[in-house]
C-alpha cells in the first residue's frame, strides 16, 4: 500500500494528502495511541541507531532503538514504583542525553505528562513553571538540580549513574495503556524567566497532526539522517526535531551543551546527516564562524524556523551546503501552516518567502476589516480552523503566485511620520553590511515623527559616525529614503528568548526605562 511517505513531489502532496491517511503511518488509532510506542518501541527490532547526541565537549553519544526501548520501559516502572500515576506531571530538566530520552519516553509510557524545561533557567524560571504545572517529580542532571531543590516541596530526582544502576534491576518491558486523547506533554513557549508563557497542552494524538509538518515542512522521509540542533525544551527541538523523525524510525542528531557552530559543522560531516532543520540563529552563527568551507556535507534537504532568515545567511547556506534553505512557519499553538516542501523537485523555493500553505490548509493575509489583502499589501496573517479565521499575531503579505512573506510581529511595526515600516526588513538590510553580525530594530518616540527607527547592532567595529553613516546609507539604498535607522547603537550582544530569538520587547522596555530616567 502506498503511504504518504512514498510521495516526494509537490503535485503529489496536493493530490494524495488527506488527514485520514496520516494514521497509516502509525500503529495506534483514534482510540489508543502512545507517543513512546510510536517513536521507540515499534522500531526496537530495527537494529538502527535512534539518537546521536553531539556534545559541545567533543563527545558523541549514540543510543540504539532497542536500548532506548528497554531503558525507557524501566524508567516507566521506576515512576510507578515511586508513586507517579497516569496524568501526573513529570518535569524533565536535562540536556539531550541518554538520560533525557529515557526519562521523556519513560514518562510517556507510564501515562504521565512530560514537561520539558530549559536547563539554563535560573531559580525564578524553574519556580514559575513548577508552580504552574505542579509536577509529581522533577528529573534533573546533577548540574541543574540545585535550582530545582531551592523550590520548597518539589520532589527532585537526579538522573545520574546511580539511578541508571537502579533502573537495570527493573523489567525492560512495560504495558502501555494510554488513550489517544490522553494528555502527553505540557510545552511552555519561550518567554523570559520573569514571565510565564501559557503551557500548550498536547495529547498523544498530536503526533499524528505533527506529521503534516514532518512530511512537508522538514521533508522527512525513510532513510533520512536528520539533525535538529534546537533544544528539546522547546517545540521545534522536541516535536519537529525528536518526536516526528523517531516516529518514522530515522536516526536523528541532537546537540547538547553551549552551542559551538564549528562543533556542529564537524558533526554534520562526521555523521553524514542528509536533512537538517535549525533555527535561523543557528545558520547565522555557522555563517559568522567562517568555518563552513572546512568540512564536506551530504545534505538533500534543509529547513529553518523561529524567525526570518536574512538574505546574506541564506546565501551562505546556498554556497556552503548547495541547497536553498526552506522556511517552515507556524507557532506552538497552531502548528506549522506555511512550508516550502523540502525535497520536492517541482516546488520552487523563493528566497525570503515563508512558502505556501500545507496540503489542505488555508492561510490568508487580511486587512483590519477582515477582507483579503491584495497581492503585495501587508496585513494580518490569518489561519482558518474549524470554520473560523484565527489571528497569528504576525504580519505578512502574499505575492501573485501565492507565496507568503513575513513582515514581523504585529507589535514590531514601526510607524514614522505616517509610514509603516517592518522591523524585519530593516534588520535584513542592516545585516547586508559585512561588519554587522546581528541586528535588531525598534521604534523609539520622536516629537516630530511619532516614532523613528533605532537599530542595535553587534559588530567587531566600534561605534563611530562613519560606521553609522555606512549602515544608514545601506538601508536607504536597499529599502527607501525614509526607512533608515536614525539612531544606531553598537552593543556587545542582543537580548534573546531562551529559544534564541531576538527579543525586541526587552529592547523597547530598556529604551522606555532609559527615557523615564532621563
Amino acid at each position: 500500500m502506498t503511504k504518504l511517505t512514498d510521495y516526494t513531489s509537490y503535485a503529489d502532496a496536493l493530490e494524495h494528502f488527506s488527514r485520514d491517511r496520516l494514521w497509516e503511518l502509525f500503529d495506534g488509532n483514534a482510540e489508543f495511541l502512545n507517543i513512546a510506542h510510536e517513536c521507540v518501541d515499534r522500531h526496537a527490532s530495527s537494529g538502527r541507531d535512534a539518537v546521536i547526541v553531539v556534545h559541545a565537549d567533543g563527545r558523541d553519544e549514540i543510543i540504539r532503538y532497542d536500548e532506548l526501548s528497554a531503558d525507557s520501559s524501566r524508567f516507566a516502572h521506576y515512576l510507578r514504583a515511586n508513586g507517579v500515576a497516569a496524568g501526573d506531571r513529570v518535569a524533565i530538566m536535562l540536556e539531550p542525553s541518554r538520560a533525557f530520552y529515557v526519562a521523556m519516553f519513560g514518562a510517556l509510557k507510564a501515562g504521565a505528562i512530560a514537561v520539558p524545561l530549559f536547563t539554563l533557567f535560573g531559580p525564578d524560571g524553574v519556580r514559575l513553571r513548577v508552580q504552574d504545572c505542579t509536577p509529581a517529580m522533577l528529573v534533573a542532571s546533577p548540574e541543574s538540580a540545585a535550582n530545582a531543590r531551592a523550590i520548597d516541596g518539589l520532589r527532585v530526582v537526579v538522573f545520574d549513574d546511580m539511578l541508571f544502576a537502579t533502573l537495570r534491576g527493573l523489567p525492560e518491558k512495560f504495558r502501555i495503556e494510554t488513550r489517544a486523547d490522553s494528555l502527553a506533554v505540557f510545552q511552555y513557549t519561550s518567554g523570559t524567566t520573569r514571565e510565564l508563557p501559557e503551557a500548550v497542552k498536547h495529547s498523544h494524538r498530536t503526533i499524528v497532526t505533527l506529521m503534516v509538518a514532518a512530511l512537508y515542512g522538514t521533508g522527512l522521509r525513510p532513510g533520512d539522517r536528520f539533525i535538529c540542533p534546537s533544544s528539546p525544551a522547546w517545540g521545534h527541538g522536541l516535536w519537529h526535531g525528536t518526536f516526528a523523525p523517531l516516529a518514522l524510525g530515522l536516526t536523528i542528531g541532537a546537540y547538547a551543551g553551549r552551542f559551538d557552530p564549528d562543533r556542529l559543522l564537524r558533526a554534520l560531516h562526521d555523521h553524514r546527516f542528509s536533512n537538517m532543520s535549525a533555527a535561523a540563529t543557528h545558520y547565522r552563527m555557522m555563517r559568522n564562524s567562517g568555518r563552513g568551507p572546512a568540512y564536506k556535507y551530504f545534505f538533500t534537504k534543509l529547513s529553518f524556523t523561529g524567525e526570518p532568515i536574512d538574505p546574506e545567511t541564506a546565501g551562505f547556506v546556498r554556497e556552503t551546503f548547495g541547497l536553498e534553505v526552506c522556511s517552515m512557519y507556524g507557532t506552538t499553538e497552531i502548528g506549522v501552516v506555511l512550508v516550502n516542501y523540502p525535497g520536492a523537485a517541482d516546488f520552487t523555493v523563493k528566497s525570503g518567502s515563508l512558502g505556501k500553505p500545507t496540503p489542505g490548509g488555508e492561510v490568508q493575509v487580511q486587512s483590519d476589516d477582515g477582507t483579503p489583502c491584495a497581492a503585495g499589501v501587508t496585513g494580518q496573517l490569518m489561519i482558518r480552523r474549524r470554520g473560523k479565521w484565527i489571528p497569528t499575531r504576525d504580519l505578512g503579505r502574499v505575492d501573485d503566485e501565492g507565496y507568503f512573506y513575513h513582515a514581523g510581529r504585529a507589535d514590531d511595526v514601526i510607524i514614522s511620520a505616517g509610514w509603516t515600516m517592518s522591523a524585519v526588513e530593516i534588520e535584513n538590510a542592516i545585516l547586508a553590511h559585512p561588519d554587522v553580525k546581528e541586528a535588531a530594530a525598534i521604534g523609539v518616540p520622536d516629537e516630530l515623527r511619532g516614532q523613528v527607527v533605532k537599530a542595535f547592532v553587534v559588530s567587531p567595529r566600534a561605534q563611530s559616525e562613519a560606521f553609522t553613516k555606512e549602515i544608514q546609507d545601506l538601508v536607504r539604498t536597499k529599502l527607501s529614503q525614509h526607512e533608515y535607522p536614525r539612531h544606531i547603537a553598537v552593543v556587545p550582544e542582543l537580548p534573546k528568548t531562551p529559544a534564541g530569538k531576538v527579543n525586541r520587547k526587552v529592547l523597547r522596555e530598556q529604551e522606555k526605562n532609559a527615557a523615564a530616567v532621563s
